[in-house]
C-alpha cells in the first residue's frame, strides 16, 4: 500500500492523519471540500511534500470523485470527510444527510468502480471511519464494544450510523474489503472551536464565559488526536476485512471537571486577576444531550498492536500549549456561527 486517499483530509482528524501518513512515508491525496472546519492551514506543513497532493472535490459529487479515482489510482480509501457537529446538525439536519450519508454512497460507489477495474485486490482497502455515537448513551457503567447495538439519538449520529450500514453493505454485497472504527471523543491541535475543548481555552483567554451545558454531568472518553491517527494507520493497513474496531482514549471524565482541569492549567501559563473557573457558565443543556461515553479499545490493542500513550492530563497541557502558540490560527476563526455564538437549541 503505497498510496492512500483520504476525504476530509483538511480538517481536525483527518489533517492529523495526513500529516501523519506523509511522515510514514505513504503518498497522500488529501479530498476536502474545505467547508467551514476544513481550512488548507492544517496541512500547510506537508502542503509542499512531493508525496502530498490536493483535490478540492465535494464528496456528494459523484463526478469529481470518478475523475480522483482515476487520476490518482489510490490503494487504500481513508474515509473521514463528514459533517460532525452534534449541534449543528439539530438546526440544519439536511447537510448532514447529504454529507454523511449521500457523499459516503458516492464515494463507495467510485471506490467499487476503481476496484473492480484494478481486477479486485486483496490488498485494497476502504476503511470508514465512524464515531461512538452510533451506539447510543451508556448509564452510570458498562462501554461500548463492537458488538453493542446501535442506537443513535442525534441527526448527526443518525447520519454516521447509516454511513456505517452502507459500508457494511457493499462489503457483504459487493465484496469491497472494508474495515470500520469507531471512535470516542477527539481533542487535540487544529479542532476547530466550535467544540467543548478549544471553546473552553478560547474563552477563557478572551475573558468570555465559558458555556458549560446543563451541569457539566455528561461524561465523555477523551483520545488525543495523534493518537487517533496512529491507530487509524493501524487498521487500513493491518485491521481485518470486514471488522470493525473501537478506538478510545481510556480517559472517561464528566465535562465539568474536564473544564476545571483546563482552567486550572490556563491558571498556571496565563494567570489573571481572578481563577479562569470563575468564567464557567451553566445554560440549557443540547436537546437529546446523550449522558455518557466509554468505549473499550480492547479489541484494537491486541490485533493491531495500539494504545493511547497520551494521558488525559498530558494532552490537555499540550492542547492549550498548542493553542497559546497559534493565535493566529485561531482568532480569524471567533466570528464565525458556532464559535462566537451558540447553535442547536431547536427543538
Amino acid at each position: 500500500m503505497t498510496t492512500i486517499l483520504v476525504t476530509g483530509g483538511a480538517g481536525f482528524i483527518g489533517s492529523a492523519v495526513v500529516r501523519l501518513a506523509i511522515a510514514r512515508g505513504f503518498s497522500v491525496v488529501n479530498v476536502d471540500a474545505l467547508t467551514y472546519a476544513g481550512r488548507r492551514e492544517n496541512v500547510a506543513s506537508v502542503a509542499d511534500h512531493p508525496a502530498y497532493r490536493f483535490e478540492h472535490v465535494d464528496i456528494r459529487d459523484a463526478a469529481a470523485l470518478d475523475r480522483v479515482f482515476a487520476d490518482h489510482d489510490p490503494d487504500a480509501v481513508m474515509h473521514l470527510a463528514a459533517e460532525s457537529h452534534v449541534d449543528r446538525s439539530i438546526d440544519g439536519p439536511g447537510d448532514f444527510i447529504q454529507t454523511n450519508l449521500v457523499g459516503t454512497f458516492n464515494l463507495l460507489q467510485a471506490a467499487r468502480a476503481h476496484w473492480e477495474r484494478k481486477g479486485r485486490p486483496d490488498a485494497f482497502r476502504f476503511h470508514h471511519i465512524s464515531t461512538d455515537e452510533v451506539f447510543g448513551s451508556l448509564g452510570e457503567t458498562g462501554v461500548f464494544l463492537e458488538t453493542t447495538p446501535y442506537d443513535p439519538r442525534s441527526p448527526y449520529s443518525a447520519s454516521k450510523a447509516g454511513s456505517d450500514h452502507l459500508v457494511r453493505a457493499w462489503h457483504h454485497t459487493y465484496g469491497l474489503p472494508v474495515v470500520l472504527t469507531n471512535c470516542s471523543n477527539n481533542y487535540g491541535p487544529f479542532h476547530f472551536p466550535e467544540k467543548l475543548i478549544p471553546k473552553t481555552i478560547l474563552s477563557a483567554l478572551r475573558g468570555a464565559p465559558i458555556p458549560v451545558y446543563g451541569q457539566g454531568l455528561n461524561v465523555r472518553d477523551w483520545l488525543f488526536v495523534e493518537d487517533h491517527a496512529e491507530a487509524l494507520l493501524l487498521a487500513v493497513t493491518r485491521g481485518r476485512v470486514g471488522e470493525s474496531y473501537n478506538i478510545g482514549g481510556r480517559a472517561e471524565c464528566r465535562n465539568i471537571d474536564l473544564v476545571r482541569m483546563i482552567c486550572a492549567i490556563l491558571d498556571r501559563k496565563r494567570p489573571g486577576a481572578h481563577p479562569h473557573a470563575d468564567l464557567i457558565t451553566f445554560v440549557t443543556d443540547r436537546p437529546g444531550h446523550d449522558a455518557r461515553y466509554a468505549i473499550d479499545p480492547a479489541k484494537a490493542c491486541d490485533e493491531l498492536g495500539w494504545a493511547p500513550s497520551v494521558t488525559l492530563d498530558e494532552g490537555l497541557e499540550r492542547t492549550v500549549d498548542w493553542h497559546l502558540a497559534h493565535e493566529d490560527w485561531w482568532r480569524p476563526l471567533l466570528d464565525l456561527e458556532g464559535v462566537g455564538s451558540r447553535v442547536g437549541t431547536s427543538r
